[in-house]
């Protein structure tokens, strides 16, 4: 059997917790963070965990992913 490809948008973007959660970048923060509320900057930063529906389409793009 031919092994299955992981998408490479994927492997870029997310990685895998120690637990198998998904962590991704938290989205709007690439430009114009001077007109968004601070709170919004401050939350903003890091990562974050998707949620469950997310986390399993994710993981279909990486088919080896520990």
């Amino acid at each position: 059997m031919p092994k299955m490809k992981t998408k490479a948008s994927a492997k870029k973007r997310f990685r895998l917790t120690a637990s198998g959660k998904v962590r991704a970048g938290v989205a709007f923060k690439s430009h114009g963070m001077r007109k968004r509320p601070t709170k919004m900057i401050r939350q903003a930063r890091g990562m974050m965990i998707l949620c469950d529906q997310d986390a399993k389409k994710v993981k279909s793009y990486m088919p080896y992913a520990k």
